[in-house]
């Protein structure tokens, strides 16, 4: 028999229930909560040895959710993983308004200088690296400050750029590409234009070596050739909230199809990271922020 108690401690309990919810995707997600998430694949087109690469994506530094202390924190979890090689995927600053003080970028190139691999440690530019250097935006392209503060501290910075790896590791020799970002300068209300160069970048490998590219946001997916048997890229996070591998809303032209994880379409493979920050809002549910660990051929 249905009784008014019994009505009251159902609406209490729904109302617990969405406080929980909300304090978890709002502060405990995307402010406490790190994992590793490891991503095993054997692209159809790689010829190599086992490769194993620590990625770094969307850190978006600013506090309380990405302090320089959880930042130090994650640079030495991802150097325990003992990865062959370490990539940053872009967006460096925090991409929005909740945030109590801001982290110098200075400060956050030293803290990414502490990686370590023995292939070393590769970055591209993501949109919001872009975005925040207004003189960029001015002059409607580069120098990029983000990109200026890591090579000073010793941090390659990839911009339509290709290099050759792995010479005389397990994995055998292989090309690294990174693209510039693809919504680079806002020329209008919500237009932008991309300072990435595939042809140029992809112009650059001068053998049959096989191929990883890196790409901010995994949108230009379709367009990659199968010269490059794998792409890794992050911009989405996941879509931030995201239930039963379903994603509401993801910043990209294609949904959910690029929204989160491994992909496979044809010859090629994209895996897409969930990042470490948060845009738009400073909320996660069921995309806990992850350091992605991408074992090829393993």
């Amino acid at each position: 028999m249905i009784t008014r108690r019994g009505i009251l401690k159902g609406l209490l309990g729904v109302f617990l229930a969405g406080l929980f919810t909300t304090a978890y995707g709002f502060f405990i997600e995307p402010a406490l909560r790190l994992r590793v998430k490891r991503q095993r694949i054997r692209p159809p087109n790689w010829t190599g040895g086992p490769l194993k690469i620590a990625v770094l994506a969307d850190i978006h530094m600013g506090e309380p959710f990405v302090t320089l202390g959880r930042l130090k924190r994650i640079v030495t979890r991802t150097n325990a993983l003992g990865a062959d090689l370490i990539v940053i995927l872009g967006d460096l600053e925090a991409g929005h308004r909740f945030i109590t003080a801001k982290v110098s970028m200075e400060d956050t190139a030293k803290v990414l200088a502490g990686l370590s691999a023995p292939m070393g440690r590769y970055a591209i530019l993501g949109n919001h690296d872009w975005w925040h250097d207004r003189a960029a935006q001015a002059r409607g392209g580069g120098p990029n400050r983000i990109a200026e503060l890591l090579r000073a501290e010793g941090v390659p910075v990839m911009q339509n750029a290709a290099i050759r790896l792995g010479e005389g590791a397990a994995s055998g020799p292989f090309w690294l590409a990174g693209l510039d970002d693809q919504l680079a300068i806002g020329i209008g209300d919500m237009v932008f234009r991309g300072l990435d160069d595939l042809p140029a970048t992809e112009a650059q490998i001068t053998d049959d070596a096989p191929a990883i590219l890196l790409a901010h946001e995994p949108d230009i997916f379709p367009d990659v050739p199968d010269r490059f048997c794998l792409t890794l890229s992050g911009h989405t996070h996941g879509g931030q909230v995201r239930l039963f591998g379903y994603s509401p809303i993801v910043p990209s032209k294609f949904g959910n199809r690029f929204a989160y994880g491994h992909v496979r379409e044809g010859n090629r493979d994209l895996i897409v990271s969930g990042g470490i920050g948060c845009s738009i809002l400073p909320v996660r549910f069921g995309v806990v922020p992850e350091i992605t660990l991408v074992e090829i051929g393993a």
